[in-house]
């Protein structure tokens, strides 16, 4: 048995077991059950998977803080794993993996685990989970998330580090004590963030993806951390960002400081999102009211006079191809001469065009459009050679947004023929004067997906590669097309924030299984800004209006407000509604969006913009209840929203924001104050 000590942390090691006996926080025993040390996977030249962990081992050694085991059977009987643990103010360990057999390559090693009591067992209140996922959601109840386990194909909603999970920690809150998990890596390899009810408790799970071949040790050259925090959330992410800031990935400077932003991405334009074809994803796509692009003008003109705001213009479905059928977007749809006359109609008033596109997917078929099928041209240019290979090495059909709009594969990116097909497709997009581009709208957090290819140029095992290999496209892109703002699905996770500068935070697809907690723009926000996006999969029913609601809460964190307006110019709940019937009062949302530009403006704007979020204390005010179509019956929710933030110069503020329209009335450090209806203050710390 080996006992590691910290100031809150006592760590019971049975070495000879090859499990995790104990961990008491707070002198208090919080585990649930002995754990394996580690459990890891490998695959043979077949693509089969064999596990093996820490209980089915051999110790051969032992000191103080380095255990050596082998002696797995079979053939992995001299596979050696070695686990170096350190106790400072924190936990630390590390892990190396030799020895492997020649027809067998390690894919991923989960390591340290633990399991914790259910959430519900932590009397008298319970405990909280703090997971990065989207922009960051609080949870109860363990099992409220639905798990996707991480295979080929993969899929946007993988619980996956860098995809839709936007950082490397996670962390459990009893009463009186926080723990935090955290991979502390500063080449922020792909790795699996995700927790799951085990054998009646919550396993907490770190899964490092080795990124190696075949025969080829492994080794972690970063630690992983355990510490204690408090049992506030913000606790954890402060202990994160302190890290993140010391190791900042590429290209990330401070928004103050970035010299390469155009001027609108202060400004802060209100996005206004709408197809061209079709009324909703699955419709028939044939032109509507908007097309011409320029039959948009006078609905742009009109909310732009009734809020103040300047306008992005974001269009769906506007491809010459057919929509959301990546790779190939240009020409736009009708012809580059009525798009070139939207864009200058646009920027002429001062005004500005995005466009959404569809990731590394490969289109074979669109389901949207009949016509369009690139069978002919994957069997004649060799398109097979660059998409994704499952682990058998064969090319196989991805399962992003099939069948809804698309069959087709995946483009490995890291692939010289996927690579190519990629920088041929968006060549022609940056050079049209587009001023943003959602260029990776189904790669969430702008990652690629996971490809066991032999012959690609990479290893034929996920890992850190996938993460560089990004960087380096993502780069050269930002190169190719300087003045224009890329983006991605959810918001860009870690590595790509200095190459993805405004993406769509949906914070909103967390309230089915939680609590929406601005995780992202508390440790993100000096860096880059996003907007609320088009709120695509709102959990909310839609005969109740919510949108002024989610706009406050996107403008509270300091993103940017989105509209999606109809063909006939009315506001639609939600992107992908087929509830057309039930729509937001459109005088209130456009007159709350009007008073939150000036509020902006008139002071806010040193916080909202590039300022940094706080862990302050919270208001008390009134409870809503939000009925919900999926998830749950109510989400219970702040009548206001709130946030806390330090200014550039050292000064702190508090802003609240009532999008109600009546009054509403909070406590503030035993203070009564009332934010007017459709309004904000800020309250100076």
């Amino acid at each position: 048995m080996h006992t590691l000590f910290t100031k809150d942390i006592e760590l019971n090691i049975d070495t000879g077991a090859g499990i995790i006996s104990s961990l008491k926080l707070g002198g208090a025993v919080r585990t649930h059950g002995a754990c394996p040390i580690f459990r890891i996977r490998l695959r043979d030249l077949n693509g089969e998977c064999y596990y093996i962990d820490s209980t089915k081992s051999n110790l051969v050694s032992a000191s103080a803080n380095e255990f050596v085991y082998n002696g797995f059977g079979g053939d992995f009987n001299f596979l050696t794993v070695r686990v170096i643990v350190r106790a400072a103010g924190f936990i630390s360990w590390q892990i190396s993996i030799e020895n492997v057999p020649n027809e067998y390559a390690l894919e991923w090693a989960e390591f340290p685990k633990i399991c914790l009591p259910r959430l519900i067992d932590n009397c008298p209140n319970g405990g909280r989970i703090l997971f990065p996922y989207d922009e960051g959601i609080l949870l109860t109840d363990e099992s409220s998330l639905p798990r996707y386990e991480p295979e080929f194909p993969m899929s946007g909603a993988h619980f996956i580090f860098p995809n839709k999970v936007c950082a490397q920690f996670i962390s459990y809150h009893f009463d009186d004590i926080g723990f935090y998990i955290g991979a502390h890596n500063p080449k922020r390899a792909f790795k699996g963030v995700d927790f799951y009810p085990s054998n009646g408790g919550v396993e907490m799970q770190i899964r490092l993806y080795s990124g190696v071949g075949y025969g080829e040790d492994f080794k972690t050259d970063y630690p992983i951390i355990w510490q204690t925090c408090t049992n506030k959330w913000e606790s954890a992410a402060e202990i994160y960002r302190d890290w993140f800031e010391k190791c900042l990935p590429p290209k990330v400077v401070p928004i103050s400081k970035n010299k390469s932003l155009p001027r609108w991405y202060e400004e802060s334009p209100l996005i206004v999102t709408y197809p061209v074809r079709g009324i909703h994803d699955m419709d028939e796509m044939e032109p509507n009211a908007l097309f011409p692009y320029t039959n948009a003008l006078p609905i742009l003109k009109r909310i732009k006079n009734d809020t103040g705001c300047h306008i992005m213009a974001l269009l769906m479905h506007w491809e010459g191809t057919a929509p959301w059928a990546p790779p190939y977007v240009w020409p736009p749809f009708g012809g580059e001469e009525l798009f070139n006359e939207f864009r200058d109609a646009l920027h002429a008033d001062g005004d500005y065009l995005g466009v959404y596109c569809s990731g590394f997917g490969y289109t074979k078929q669109s389901t949207l459009i009949d016509s369009y099928n690139c069978e002919k041209r994957i069997e004649d240019e060799n398109v097979l050679e660059g998409v994704c290979h499952s682990p058998k090495n064969t090319p196989e059909l991805g399962i992003t947004c099939s069948p809804y709009q698309r069959y087709g594969y995946d483009i490995c990116p890291a692939s010289k023929r996927g690579r190519q097909i990629l920088d041929e497709a968006y060549a022609p997009l940056f050079k049209s004067g587009v001023d943003y581009v959602q260029i990776l709208d189904q790669n969430h957090g702008g990652g690629q997906y996971m490809c066991y290819g032999r012959d690609h140029g990479h290893p034929p095992m996920p890992g850190e590669w996938m993460t560089s290999n990004m960087q380096r496209l993502l780069g050269e892109w930002n190169e190719n097309a300087k003045g224009m703002i890329f983006g991605c699905e959810s918001a860009a996770s870690e590595p790509f924030i200095g190459n993805l500068l405004m993406s769509d935070n949906r914070f909103e697809l967390n309230y089915p299984f939680g609590t929406p907690t601005p995780v992202y723009a508390f440790i993100y926000h000096e860096y880059l800004r996003n907007f609320m996006g088009n709120q695509c999969g709102c959990p909310f029913e839609p005969s109740v209006d919510t949108l002024r609601y989610r706009l406050a809460y996107s403008f509270s964190i300091g993103d940017i407000m989105t509209l999606v307006i109809m063909p006939n110019g009315k506001l639609m709940t939600h992107w992908s509604t087929r509830d057309f019937e039930n729509t937001p009062n459109m005088e209130k949302s456009l007159l709350f969006i009007k008073n939150m530009m000036e509020f902006y403006n008139a002071g806010a704007k040193k916080y909202l913009y590039s300022g940094r979020m706080k862990n302050a204390s919270k208001i008390e005010c009134e409870k809503i209840r939000i009925p919900m179509c999926r998830g749950r019956e109510f989400a219970t929710l702040p009548r206001l929203l709130f946030s806390s933030w330090e200014a550039e110069n050292g000064k702190t503020a508090y802003i609240i924001v009532n999008p109600d329209d009546e009054k509403v009335e909070f406590t503030l450090d035993g203070k009564t104050h009332t934010v007017d209806a459709l309004n904000a203050i800020l309250i100076i710390k």
